[in-house]
């Protein structure tokens, strides 16, 4: 086995590696760039090696620089985790020929699955299903909008050497293609350094389903089963799970065969993935394969009890694989979700920030967390936003689904947002518990899983205010000299007059005002019309219960000075900002005279200039930051005053880009 591996990546995936090292007493080797230097990664490898600046085309997508540092530290092997340069067919070249052993498969393997329309051609030589469509060299416009006619409609766009959705453009009719045709070119230039596209009929409802191949030197190719990953956000996988509640076991073979026919074909070495688009009637197809491990490898570890990263360092190091495909065994179910920090609410806006406090669930056998920061990190505008991977493993999926409610409701993250809201109504949904979704889903259905202008019911915010009533007396006895003192105790009490305190609690816009008499959790209630009486509340930290007007409620509270945290009887999680009671001031409303940046980031287009009359809602410019595109639009009809970016201009946050003259329709 290698004694020294140099991990050339970065986050939660070099964390996950470096556990899997040092269990089987490998030196560990990181790198990083200027932003990472006191990330967990550097902290858990035993040494670290710096390698450029913060961008990652200045730091983790520099060979160069990596295999530097990798002869000077004396790396065996390098492991490049997924993203950045592991599915490069020049890095794992390089690596070959300064005798440096790639955890991965052999650049001929890469080159070939790298671009998806040779990969298709390919796959239809080994007999593995395909979807009707065009994957040849020919990229005239006019000549795909004529190929396009001919496979018909809908089709997608497809970038051929991208990944991870980007650049993809469904297409419904000529009339759109060539506008769909420019931006999926657009976007596949600037993410893959290639406009190439591939067409593909366009299956309605389809699901998406891939299987976990693995191959060694010794001419043993095995699939280690599924992983269905339909639930998707604008082709970003939200919740991934194994084993499908789709297949079943004649669909499930076949769909195994098809995988290892796959793989056999480019000679594989290494954990890949070979992904399928399924029908609703069960008719697959071959998407993709994808040359390295998964962000979500671990639903597939935790049901067959193996460790895919230790399979790839013993596969490189020329061992056989550990297992036969008679072999494989899955038990119970898995399921993963990505914390991320995002804003659901507002277009799943990346965020960055310092993590002010993390909180998240104990491991155990039921529950793993893949994560690459901890409180006090800061998410930086450089990388993707993840916070952690949560997964979680039962007997079946309607008791992992539970587990997976009970882990998500155990999370709080402050600072930066996040997406944990978002997941937990996820993992509620009908659709989802009755596995009813598809690919598009969530995209046609979005507004039943994000908050938006909710407000809570007024018995939530009752029991908001108690628990921020628990926490008032509390803090106040522990910090109290003499806490037994009657001058100590936080009832409002005051000589000829009834004690009233006014907790105050805001839910994004809205103002909650609730008016309290009486103390040591009996209280009496008011906010508008509505009254409420509370008898022995009590508030141990996590969870308050009491009697509510005399029936008896319990809630999972978290509170302090600054906010109460809660989630309802259906499991809703609420947020309430703790607000001055006597100092409300009410942010003035934008103007509309501005388009500012939400971020920071490069502009990739701009789509008007000063002097033009524009409509509501018009997009303006295209901003590039933290791996996705995000169009700003117009606030309100009227004229350009001025400009105040270009095309290619890296931008700060809440910089103004655009000005609009002082005349309002």
């Amino acid at each position: 086995m290698f004694e020294r591996v140099l991990i050339a990546n970065r986050g939660e995936i070099a964390c996950r590696v470096i556990r899997t090292c040092r269990r089987l007493g490998i030196h560990t080797i990181a790198v990083y760039s200027e932003a990472d230097k006191d990330a967990q990664h550097v902290r858990l490898a035993d040494e670290a090696w710096p390698i450029g600046g913060p961008r990652p085309d200045e730091s983790y997508l520099r060979i160069d620089a990596i295999l530097d540092a990798a002869r000077k530290s004396g790396a065996q092997a390098i492991h490049p985790g997924y993203g950045f340069l592991s599915e490069n067919t020049g890095f794992s070249r390089a690596c070959k020929d300064a005798g440096i052993v790639f955890i991965g498969p052999d650049p001929e393997s890469i080159e070939a699955m790298g671009s998806k329309a040779a990969a298709k051609q390919l796959m239809r030589k080994h007999g593995v299903p395909l979807v009707p469509g065009y994957d040849g060299d020919n990229q005239d416009s006019a000549f795909l909008a004529a190929q396009a006619h001919k496979i018909g409609y809908p089709l997608i766009l497809k970038p051929s050497a991208g990944g991870g959705g980007k650049g993809m453009q469904i297409v419904r009719s000529d009339a759109g293609f060539l506008d769909a045709l420019a931006t999926a070119q657009r976007v596949a230039k600037a993410s893959f350094g290639d406009a190439s596209m591939l067409l593909e009929r366009y299956i309605e409802h389809p699901r998406h389903i891939e299987f976990q191949v693995f191959g060694d030197r010794h001419g043993n190719v095995i699939h280690v089963g599924e992983r269905e990953c339909s639930a998707q956000r604008r082709y970003q996988k939200v919740l991934e799970e194994t084993p499908s509640p789709f297949l079943d076991a004649r669909r499930r073979a076949a769909m195994g065969a098809a995988a290892v026919a796959a793989a056999k074909a480019v000679n594989y070495v290494g954990a890949g993935t070979v992904e399928f688009i399924v029908g609703p009637q069960g008719d697959f197809h071959f998407m993709e394969m994808n040359t390295r491990l998964q962000v979500e490898h671990p639903v597939t570890e935790m049901t067959h009890g193996i460790d895919l990263v230790e399979w790839q360092l013993r596969v490189a190091d020329g061992e056989p694989l550990p297992l036969t495909q008679d072999q494989v065994r899955s038990h119970g179910h898995a399921i993963e979700v990505r914390l991320y920090a995002e804003d659901p609410d507002h277009g799943f806006l990346p965020g960055s920030g310092k993590l002010v406090r993390l909180q998240l669930p104990a491991e155990s056998k039921h529950v793993r967390l893949d994560g690459g920061v901890v409180e006090g990190d800061t998410v930086t505008i450089f990388y993707d936003p993840m916070i952690a991977k949560l997964i979680v493993w039962d007997v079946d999926r309607p008791s992992a689904l539970q587990r997976m409610r009970e882990a998500l409701a155990a999370c709080e993250i402050v600072g930066p947002k996040s997406n944990v809201a978002f997941l937990e109504r996820l993992v509620r949904h009908p659709s989802v518990i009755e596995h009813r979704i598809d690919t598009g889903y969530l995209d046609r259905h979005l507004d039943e899983f994000i908050a938006g202008e909710a407000q809570p019911a007024t018995s939530t915010v009752f029991a908001a205010a108690v628990a921020a009533l628990q926490f008032d007396e509390r803090h106040i006895a522990i910090d109290a000299a003499d806490p037994h003192s009657p001058w100590n105790t936080a009832d409002a009490w005051r000589i000829g007059h009834a004690g009233k305190r006014i907790v105050a609690l805001a839910v994004g816009d809205r103002r909650h005002e609730i008016e309290a008499h009486g103390h040591a959790g009996n209280y009496q209630l008011r906010t508008g019309d509505a009254k409420l009486a509370i008898g022995n509340a009590r508030w141990d930290g996590e969870t308050l219960g009491a009697r509510f007007d005399g029936e008896a409620r319990r809630f999972d509270v978290h509170a302090d000075a600054s906010r109460v945290l809660l989630h309802d009887a259906d499991g809703i999680r609420w947020r309430f900002e703790r607000v001055p009671a006597f100092a409300w001031e009410a942010s003035d409303a934008a103007s509309g005279n501005q388009v500012i940046a939400p971020m920071p980031g490069r502009i990739v287009l701009v789509k008007a200039k000063a002097g033009d009359k524009v409509e509501a809602g018009q997009e303006l410019l295209v901003m590039e930051a933290m791996k996705m595109e995000l169009a700003l639009k117009a606030p309100r009809a009227g004229t350009i005053e001025t400009l105040h970016a270009a095309q290619g201009d890296f931008v700060e946050a809440d910089a103004v880009l655009v000005h609009f003259s002082g005349d309002h329709p």
